[in-house]
């Protein structure tokens, strides 16, 4: 064949792809998306930036007086460690904020306060080993019905129990029934739809002790042996006690135990022996623990009990010469460890509750179940969750202060400490299908 005469067959099939071309894809498109809207991509974009994954078994359940149709299947998660994990973007954001919730303190609502940025609400906690739920109201309240809650110790046992109020208060509002103290430091709540109290009650050091005032001496006293009754009167009334406390043992104080004085932590000029706060902490705790076994423990009812492990602060610079805590965006995974004072202090209280625990088996009390809530670790990757300057109302709306204020120990209300309470919800859920015999 000419060359002239194969250009031109050549440029009558281009002539004729070019004019095909087209009916060949409007023909195929149709198969396409129907392709897609039965099966669609696996990688389309997820309200998510990681999926989660869970070690679980599914349990199977027949009753005897009903038919195959009230079968009951539930899914209940395997031993999970939740100190291990990450927090990961969530574009879902929190159940409530700052302008719906009625009882945040002020100092905690940073949202009201002006904070400009809001990227700190838009992150949650992936363990290692399962998947950590976003938090369930109605369920938390159906495990709790006709139950009282109280939370007992310092001020973070009050940021946890009021980001607890502000996610149950989405499904069911509480009346405010009792408030004393100052600072309301002793209040209750009732949930009429579920009949549900949740309490809080100021002690800051779980025993009796007398705190430090502007008109008396600057060094808190500590009874060591004595529990506090302020609220351990109320144990008979009490279903399930979480307790916190930590930050109030590194202040300057003399300690007691049997009627003398045991020693002292930064008391220049008295004479006393120092001896630091760990130890301390420990009797406190372990007292603590001690006496509502003790009290409540050979009672049929029973009592749970909850001890929320120490949650670090995290001023730059010294907390009282204008240490502040500018960070937007959590730590990365490995970037910040638990060690130092942080580490000592979880370790002490989680000690504490393992030989709580073997204490009440010692003793035949097999009506009280305790278990540390270990967020040491989440709380301390979150260095962006605190109110900082914003624990005043637009601390800047004067311009730039020379010196501002700063809260780098509480939390935002919404915030990591909502955190706190989706664990503490899992183990409720764990708790209601493990018997205390079991244990």
């Amino acid at each position: 064949m000419k060359m002239g005469s194969m250009n031109q067959f050549k440029d009558q099939s281009l002539s004729f792809t070019k004019k095909l071309l087209p009916y060949v894809i409007y023909s195929l498109l149709p198969i396409a998306l129907l392709r897609l809207y039965f099966n669609p991509l696996p990688f389309l974009p997820s309200t998510e930036t990681e999926l989660p994954h869970s070690n679980s078994i599914t349990i199977t359940s027949h009753s005897s007086s009903s038919s195959p149709s009230a079968e009951k299947v539930r899914t209940l998660e395997t031993h999970c460690d939740y100190f291990n994990g990450k927090w990961i973007r969530d574009k879902r954001g929190p159940l409530y904020n700052g302008t719906t919730c009625g009882t945040i303190k002020e100092g905690q609502n940073c949202i009201s306060h002006g904070r400009p940025d809001m990227g700190y609400l838009y992150w949650r906690w992936k363990p290692s080993e399962c998947h950590l739920p976003r938090f369930e109201p109605e369920t938390f309240l159906q495990l709790l019905q006709n139950k009282h809650l109280a939370f007992v110790g310092d001020s973070m046992a009050r940021n946890q129990l009021e980001s607890l109020l502000c996610m149950l208060a989405t499904a069911s509002t509480p009346n405010l029934v009792y408030r004393n103290g100052e600072d309301n430091k002793f209040r209750r709540w009732h949930f009429p739809s579920h009949n549900v109290s949740v309490s809080v009650y100021w002690s800051p050091f779980l025993v009796e002790g007398i705190e430090k005032s502007n008109t008396g001496p600057n060094h808190n006293k500590l009874f060591l042996d004595h529990v506090d009754e302020k609220w351990a009167k109320d144990l008979d009334q009490m279903d399930m006690i979480v307790l916190s406390i930590g930050h109030w043992f590194l202040h300057p104080a003399v300690y007691f135990e049997s009627g003398s004085a045991l020693g002292c932590h930064y008391c220049p000029g008295l004479n006393h022996t120092e001896i630091g706060f760990y130890d301390v902490l420990r009797k406190a705790l372990r007292t603590t623990l001690n006496s509502i076994i003790e009290r409540r423990g050979r009672k049929g009812s029973g009592i749970d009990v909850i001890v929320t492990t120490f949650s670090p602060a995290h001023f730059e610079g010294e907390w009282d010469k204008a240490g502040a805590c500018p960070k937007t965006k959590p730590y990365r995974n490995g970037e910040k460890e638990v060690e130092g004072m942080d580490a000592d202090m979880r370790k002490t209280e989680i000690e504490e509750v393992e030989a709580a625990k073997t204490n009440a088996i010692a003793k035949g009390f097999k009506w009280s179940r305790l278990e540390a809530l270990d967020v040491t670790k989440l709380a301390l990757l979150r260095p962006d969750g605190h109110p900082g300057p914003y624990m005043h109302p637009f601390p800047f709306a004067n311009g730039v202060q020379e010196r501002v204020q700063n809260d780098c120990v509480h939390w935002c209300l919404p915030g990591p400490v909502d955190t706190w309470n989706e664990i503490f919800l899992q183990k409720i859920k764990k708790w209601k299908h493990q018997p205390r015999s079991e244990e």
